[in-house]
């Protein structure tokens, strides 16, 4: 057995991510974390709680360094689209719609930090860029939950149209569309946060 003494929160939920990762989210327990680390269960409970609080920091270790970095001069708008679509592909990873719900409102505070400051730079009041970027962060957590249970299309009857919209056929979606109506879902949403932005903006001379 390891010294517990020596164990610290971050340990347990490096143990706890790796065996979710092997053999998913009903594996991990408790009991499970302390084998792997060579301790007994209860220091645990000591450094972490329950097996909700280690739930809950393996759901906010999924967004830990999810925002890339900003490019120089790079557009608001394109960088919230490369923002979205990192944290579409953590969420992605962890094929798992309690864990991609889980995240609290600190994880997604800390994680939309950097597209927060992206857009003051660019002109956004701050609670205009604190919106914009929840309104980002529940399409992209909506979409995935949605996603989680997308079925394919169904195999044989009538031959698929590869002309049509991405997502419109009612018998399925194959993977590629799915990325495509992602593209579309989160491309409306940056559109219509730069249109509210220049509706609000005060014009030259105005009162």
């Amino acid at each position: 057995m390891s010294d517990a003494t020596e164990l610290d929160a971050e340990r347990i939920v490096d143990a706890a991510v790796a065996i979710f990762e092997e053999s998913g989210l009903d594996a991990v327990s408790m009991r499970g974390v302390s084998s792997r680390l060579g301790v007994s269960p209860i220091p645990l409970y000591s450094r972490i709680g329950n097996k909700d609080a280690l739930i809950e920091a393996i759901a906010d270790r999924l967004l830990l360094g999810v925002a890339p970095e900003p490019l120089p001069n790079e557009a608001w708008d394109r960088y919230a689209g490369r923002w979205a679509h990192e944290l579409l592909a953590r969420l992605r990873a962890s094929r798992d719609s309690r864990l991609i719900l889980r995240p609290g409102r600190e994880a997604y505070v800390e994680a939309s930090r950097p597209l927060v400051e992206v857009m003051r730079g660019a002109g956004f009041a701050t609670d205009a860029a604190v919106q914009a970027c929840r309104l980002l962060i529940w399409a992209t957590v909506g979409f995935v939950a949605v996603e989680v249970g997308a079925t394919p299309p169904r195999r044989g009857g009538r031959q698929r149209d590869r002309r049509a919209r991405p997502g419109g056929d009612a018998t399925g979606l194959e993977a590629a569309e799915i990325d495509a109506l992602f593209d579309i879902h989160i491309g409306y949403v940056i559109e219509g946060i730069g249109r509210d932005r220049r509706r609000r903006r005060p014009t030259r001379g105005g009162t």
